[in-house]
């Protein structure tokens, strides 16, 4: 048997596998993760009881486009850690958009506002534990995003923990928007940012002994 028989071989009863599969796939993790958050969320932190207020206001969808947009840039990521021996510095570029427009709306909250109450624009009033509810809400989606890659060939590890933990800690983030009542651009920029950073990186700690395969 030469080479391309045995390739032949070794081929022939693999069953085909859907175009689609391995975005459905990643999809399906976070979603299913997303689903618990949601539920922590609204059975242990509560919703805010001004929501149908909030939703109308500008603060509340620059949160959640932020938050949303960080997730859904890191879906490029995800699917190229998926695969083995794929390049993903392509289009990472693309998430210092939102980071960048969200600098510009801080600058001129503070431009806006008296130097005295800058402290308080950047802190508000939960400064000391939004990252680690956002690190905490995140871990659902990252156990689902684990549960996607353990079906996939992901090679590079530590990067795709990496990846899985900041879109875990980005989607939880904006899922903890339904009750956080802060409404500052800098507070958002700094403290939810920083839970999706300590999320990211206790990806990529965990990863190689949690997504090996």
């Amino acid at each position: 048997m030469n080479t391309q028989q045995l390739i032949e071989s070794l081929t022939q009863d693999v069953p085909r596998v859907a175009r689609h599969a391995l975005i459905g796939r990643l999809a399906m993790g976070t979603i299913l993760g997303g689903c618990v958050t949601a539920v922590l969320v609204a059975a242990v932190l509560g919703i805010r009881p001004d929501l149908k207020v909030a939703i109308h206001g500008f603060s509340f969808w620059m949160k959640w486009t932020y938050t949303v947009s960080l997730g859904l840039g890191t879906a490029f990521a995800l699917t190229q850690l998926a695969r083995p021996a794929t390049p993903v510095s392509h289009g990472l570029w693309a998430l210092g958009i939102p980071v960048l427009l969200l600098a510009g709306i801080g600058i001129g909250e503070l431009s806006s506002a008296p130097p005295v109450s800058w402290r308080s624009v950047w802190l508000g009033q939960s400064w000391m534990v939004c990252p680690w509810l956002v690190l905490i809400l995140a871990t659902p989606i990252f156990c689902g995003l684990l549960w996607s890659f353990r079906k996939l060939a992901p090679t590079r590890l530590r990067a795709a923990g990496a990846a899985a933990g900041f879109a875990a800690g980005s989607w939880a983030a904006a899922i903890y928007c339904l009750h956080c009542p802060e409404s500052s651009a800098l507070f958002v920029l700094t403290w939810y940012s920083l839970g999706i950073v300590f999320s990211a990186g206790i990806g990529a700690l965990l990863a190689p002994r949690l997504m090996r395969w």
